[in-house]
């Protein structure tokens, strides 16, 4: 069923039907889809989602498109993990990672694109574009090759060489830019109304493409059983992702799916060399000041984010908190997410982990607190950013002497931390010992 009203401006209110349409023609303000919520709440239960597919389709009743045939990877439903031993480390309590590392293309994206890409064969698009930082170029690729549609993504010319890869193997153009995603967003939006026929997801059909980001919200409450959490920790590149979770989260109080209404705290996770949100926050100012990205977190480097007043707005009237972090930090967050819980973040998760654990050290993100850590993408897609820091921990002959020798003994080894520090003392010229790990 289709419980769309229509689409609001965000700044002035003023109603416009559901089309493609994405901008206030009277002030310029941002669009935002409307729903019948006492139509939804009449309808929508847990059973009916329980009995929906394992994928975000399940709701259904919640999104701005009815399709019975989505375009569909079987983007959602992705592992809520329990992070005792990240907890343990962070003098946290309840600790829990969305493990978004699962999507279809290994990323969040798959999210929003699902949902961009089936309104847009709706309001009767062939071409399915976008401006991107990589993740979402996979994920446009990759769906317009699942609906049967053509592709043509726009991205930094500088990127993880693994997204590109993703993105061509898929069949669709991919146009490299000489500049930041800034200058490629600004060409995509000059884009928009040179080719009419083609559907922007980040542009033109933007304002249904964020919808997807509320099921972020919707499946962290299903698996906790119908419970909000106390505190959510959310990377920042344009901002809609953190805006959208926390509407998520709202709109399951209002349809009535939660016994109680849900009070979230959620704050944003910056990196330090691209963090106008963060600044905002921290100089108590609502003017997002634009600057030129310089981090390895690629997927974050938005340096004028289109929604970052609305994120530093959700985050003060929850009662969150905004920080970021330096590249170093970056790194050391991938390698303690995956040291304590097996999961390989790519960087954007990094920024998450080690943001988290800063609130947590100042006290921020309390011990009594559930909380629900977002990890957005894979680390497969960025491990450039860890050259030189990982390899083997020895290279060897084929014998036992020599295994020995590098390894040392059992005894000494410790499973967290890897191998005992005197099996990095061998005098043996033919074992060669990574003393970096």
């Amino acid at each position: 069923m289709d419980f769309v009203t229509g689409l609001r401006c965000r700044e002035c209110g003023r109603a416009y039907p559901a089309e493609a349409l994405h901008v206030c023609d009277y002030c310029f303000g941002p669009l935002e889809v409307t729903y019948d919520y006492e139509r939804i709440g009449a309808t929508v239960t847990r059973e009916r989602i329980a009995s929906g597919p394992r994928t975000i389709w399940r709701y259904g009743d919640l999104l701005p498109v009815a399709d019975a045939n989505p375009v569909d990877l079987g983007a959602g439903f992705t592992p809520l993990v329990r992070a005792d031993r990240l907890a343990a480390e962070l003098g946290l309590g309840e600790l829990w990672i969305k493990d978004d590392t699962a999507n279809p293309t290994g990323s969040f994206k798959d999210r929003v694109v699902s949902v961009a890409l089936t309104k847009a064969r709706q309001l009767g698009f062939k071409v399915a574009a976008c401006a991107s930082t990589g993740n979402l170029a996979n994920s446009v690729a990759a769906h317009a090759a699942r609906a049967g549609m053509g592709s043509v993504v726009l991205i930094p010319s500088d990127l993880e060489t693994a997204k590109i890869t993703m993105t061509t193997v898929y069949g669709g153009r991919v146009i490299a830019v000489e500049g930041n995603y800034d200058d490629v967003n600004r060409l995509c939006a000059e884009l928009t109304s040179e080719r009419p026929s083609w559907a922007f997801v980040n542009v033109n059909v933007r304002t249904y493409y964020a919808e997807g980001s509320k099921t972020l919200a919707f499946e962290v409450a299903e698996q906790l059983g119908w419970q909000a959490p106390d505190h959510v920790v959310v990377p920042i590149g344009s901002g809609s992702q953190l805006t959208k979770v926390a509407k998520g989260f709202d709109e399951l109080g209002r349809v009535g799916l939660l016994d109680e209404a849900p009070s979230v705290r959620i704050s944003g996770a910056q990196a330090e060399g691209c963090s106008p949100v963060a600044t905002a926050f921290a100089e108590g100012t609502d003017a997002i000041r634009p600057v030129k990205p310089s981090t390895i977190a690629k997927s974050l480097a938005i340096g004028n984010p289109a929604d970052g007043w609305y994120a530093l707005d959700v985050i003060r009237k929850s009662g969150g908190s905004c920080a970021s972090v330096t590249d170093d930090e970056v790194l050391e967050g991938i390698r303690l997410l995956a040291r304590t819980e097996g999961i390989f973040a790519e960087t954007a998760g990094g920024v998450t982990i080690a943001t988290l654990a800063k609130l947590a050290a100042q006290g921020v993100v309390r011990s009594d607190e559930r909380v629900v850590a977002m990890v957005t993408g894979h680390g497969l897609k960025t491990v450039e950013a860890l050259s030189g820091t990982a390899g083997p921990s020895a290279t060897i002959p084929p014998t036992l002497d020599a295994f020995d020798e590098a390894f040392g003994r059992f005894e000494e080894y410790d499973p967290t931390g890897g191998p005992a520090t005197t099996a990095a003392t061998t005098t043996n010229p033919s074992v060669q010992v990574a003393r970096s790990n």
